[in-house]
């Protein structure tokens, strides 16, 4: 219920595939194989998932080259199939480039984003573990693990792994709203805020950054604060049960018994187990709230 909840939060900004454009010798030395199918496969100038799909395709079919050019292959194809979120075949070919070559740390990491995109969390957090295995200054495989760990409310183990993520790669602007959620939930609040500020800074306008940002400042008791962001979390997605549910919390809060009610009410038809949510984020609601919103109780914890 709370992947619904948070449906914009663990997304595409948290899970980071990485393509791999070969310049290795097992490409330049092919026979027979065609430059185009190449240049296609490696998605020179940002060519379509199909076309890179149709280019890798010939390229395996061929079955020429070294080993490690089919490794890349199949690896740049599951990237293709990601981008059309055909996840099953995705799986398939990173799988394959993995058994090609068990030492190659990308492939792992992209086939933890596959299988986690699918909702097999556990099997996604074994491949990003391999990953790190490997290579163990991988930033990319700690944040995708630690948004793995995130789904499955390991709010203590996400946090270690956004730190390591961070302090690997400063640049990843999505780990900072990652770590910005979690410390937010675990009630580091001003650390929190620092990461919300920091992402919102570098351009990271979308709906979980502010949604988070707004979590702060509702556990903070800044309510006016609060609703503004929400209020910027739902014009990017006005369905975020969680913004909602929030912004309901924070309009009760200011008063507004009506727009408390209807907020509430809206996000729990959206998400059932949304109460719950909350209660896990350190802001638990006691009551029904009735037509008139006398029923609603609200209490916070920092």
């Amino acid at each position: 219920m709370e992947m619904i909840a948070r449906a914009s939060f663990i997304k595409a900004v948290m899970l980071i595939l990485v393509l791999v454009l070969s310049s290795s010798s097992g490409w330049a030395q092919k026979k027979g194989s065609s430059l185009k199918n190449v240049e296609l496969c490696n998605g020179s100038d940002r060519v379509s998932p199909e076309a890179r799909i149709d280019g890798c395709t010939a390229f395996i079919d061929a079955g020429e080259g070294a080993v490690n050019g089919f490794v890349v292959a199949y690896n740049n194809r599951g990237n293709a199939y990601s981008a059309k979120a055909d996840y099953e075949r995705a799986i398939k070919d990173f799988v394959e480039a993995t058994r090609l070559d068990p030492n190659y740390a990308k492939a792992f990491n992209n086939l933890g984003v596959a299988y986690l995109r699918t909702g097999a969390r556990d099997l996604a957090i074994g491949a990003f573990d391999e990953a790190l295995r490997l290579n163990p200054n991988y930033g990319s495989a700690f944040a995708n693990r630690a948004a793995a760990h995130l789904q499955g409310n390991a709010y203590d183990r996400a946090a270690r792994d956004y730190d390591e993520a961070i302090r690997l790669d400063p640049k990843l602007e999505a780990v900072r709203s990652g770590r910005c959620w979690t410390r937010a939930v675990l009630g580091a609040l001003q650390a929190a805020l620092e990461d919300c500020d920091i992402a919102l800074r570098s351009g990271a306008n979308n709906a979980a950054t502010y949604d988070s940002r707004a979590l702060i400042n509702l556990k903070m008791g800044q309510f006016s604060a609060a609703m503004h962001d929400y209020n910027s979390a739902l014009r990017f997605a006005p369905k975020l049960a969680s913004a909602l549910y929030g912004r309901g919390i924070a309009k009760f809060k200011l008063g507004d018994t009506d727009g408390s009610h209807s907020d509430i009410s809206a996000a729990r038809k959206i998400d059932a187990g949304i109460d719950q949510a909350f209660d896990r984020y350190g802001v638990p609601v006691k009551g029904q709230v009735n037509r008139d919103g006398t029923v609603l109780q609200v209490l916070t914890r920092p």
